[in-house]
């Protein structure tokens, strides 16, 4: 199995990182996953994941498999999206359903609600990897994740699973620029967490309102906007029964929402929301 790059992009964001420093770090990760083969990778489809895959399959081939979690708060779009690319990279790919929403602890949604997603994970994963017998579990979390913020940190490390490009000093600049190189299409893709980052903490976590995220998501990335959020609003039961939605869209972006903002709000009540906002600020990480 070759491990050069299927395709190089001139001008790729890799000239600003310095080649030779990126070079290193891609071969100190292929050296890691022939140590850990055969792998089992957790493939959410977004940019880190989809790069890991892509390596790992250059790198063993038919030693690796992704595995994708299947649960409500994944969108239909998102899954379609990611077995499209698992099958265009030609990767084994299984589709796991998870039940994370039937955890209490998870679906009270609390500031650590990530961890219970990725044990429920994490679990099915260990069990598939000793039955097939794979020697790792892998995930895409990479040099810039500060685990602190990160409870799913906290699971992989209690479930010894590995994070190869965090391990071999891949930041998210260095992953985008290896996306670029090998020709991935999620190289400059938005990040898209999960639909239950969208309910504030504190509220709970039900499939009707994943349903309205997904739904009013769905409605906004019609009118052409790429990297946006729909943050839900519990109802109010005292005015309005229904729950509401603020929108928040990307700053070079504002300039569309601006002239489409009267349209969108109009789509969004039309499908069901009550309150509608805009957020002036944007989208903020």
């Amino acid at each position: 199995m070759s491990n050069s790059p299927s395709l190089l992009f001139s001008g790729s964001p890799s000239e600003n990182l310095g080649e030779g420093s990126l070079e290193r770090k891609e071969a100190t990760l292929r050296g890691m996953l022939r140590q850990r083969a055969p792998l089992l990778i957790a493939y959410s489809g977004g940019v880190d994941s989809t790069l890991l895959l892509a390596i790992a399959h250059q790198t063993l081939g038919d030693q690796c498999v992704g595995i994708i979690a299947d649960s409500p708060s994944l969108p239909r779009a998102s899954l379609e999206a990611a077995l499209h690319v698992a099958g265009k990279l030609g990767v084994t790919v299984q589709v796991v359903t998870t039940n994370e929403l039937d955890d209490e602890r998870y679906a009270e949604n609390p500031p650590n609600r990530c961890y219970f997603c990725k044990a429920e994970l994490f679990t099915r994963m260990e069990e598939i990897a000793e039955m097939k017998k794979f020697a790792a579990i892998a995930y895409g979390e990479n040099a810039d994740d500060p685990p602190h913020l990160r409870p799913g940190s906290q699971a992989a490390l209690e479930y010894c699973v590995i994070a190869p490009l965090k391990e071999s000093g891949l930041t998210k600049a260095d992953v985008r620029a290896l996306s670029h190189r090998l020709g991935l299409p999620t190289a400059e893709a938005p990040a898209q967490p999960c639909l239950s980052s969208r309910i504030p903490h504190g509220t709970r976590v039900t499939r009707d309102a994943l349903g309205f995220v997904e739904q009013g998501e769905a409605i906004v990335r019609q009118f052409g906007f790429r990297d946006f959020r729909v943050r839900y609003l519990p109802p109010d039961n005292s005015l309005i029964p229904r729950p509401g939605a603020k929108i928040q869209v990307a700053p070079e972006e504002m300039h569309r929402l601006e002239r489409l903002q009267i349209t969108l709000i109009a789509a969004l009540s039309a499908s069901g929301f009550g309150r509608i906002e805009i957020d002036p600020e944007g989208l903020r990480r």
